[in-house]
């Protein structure tokens, strides 16, 4: 009995009981961090729909860049393949015999002109005369055994080919030996 009478000489400890401010400071606490953790949230969405929209911007600027470059190198290169016959009949005016001397001097002249403004676009010709034939340059149209030339060595070149940088515009139409 004894023990139960210490029991109820003992004064329960007071329990602390929370006054109504603080518990409503408490809860807004709880209310502060939540609201800042959801404006962090918000925060880091939006970084990165900003660096996701630069990212995006970026890749179309580089792709708007190239496809302009592109499409002024096609068009110099289709410019270029139009004037091509007329390269090719000068050529072929060159070779012929003439009697009158101003006349071959003219068209001599009118031929350095068009290589020179060749030149200036960008346009070379593309050497095949006694080169290995290679496919990406060359367009064989005849093959002939003979053996003063290596093997896949271009023998005669029909046609000039030309590129504009790395891009061919016309083929050479040539003549491969062996």
């Amino acid at each position: 009995m004894s023990k139960k009478n210490n029991d109820q000489n003992q004064v329960p400890e007071e329990t602390k009981e929370e006054t109504p401010e603080e518990v409503t400071e408490a809860s807004q606490e709880k209310q502060e961090s939540s609201q800042e953790e959801a404006l962090q949230q918000a925060l880091r969405e939006q970084e990165d729909k900003y660096l996701r929209l630069l990212a995006e911007y970026d890749n179309y600027r580089k792709r708007s860049q190239k496809e302009k470059e592109n499409a002024w190198t096609t068009a110099r290169a289709d410019t270029i393949k139009e004037l091509l016959p007329v390269y090719d009949n000068l050529e072929r005016a060159l070779k012929q015999e003439t009697a009158d001397e101003a006349y071959a001097k003219g068209v001599q002249m009118t031929m350095t002109q068009l290589k020179t403004v060749l030149e200036k676009l960008g346009i070379t010709e593309i050497e095949a005369l006694g080169q290995p034939f290679d496919p990406t340059l060359h367009n064989a149209v005849m093959h002939i055994e003979d053996e003063n030339f290596g093997e896949n060595t271009v023998a005669e070149v029909f046609q000039a080919g030309f590129r504009l940088g790395d891009k061919v515009v016309r083929f050479a139409m040539v003549k491969v030996a062996n």
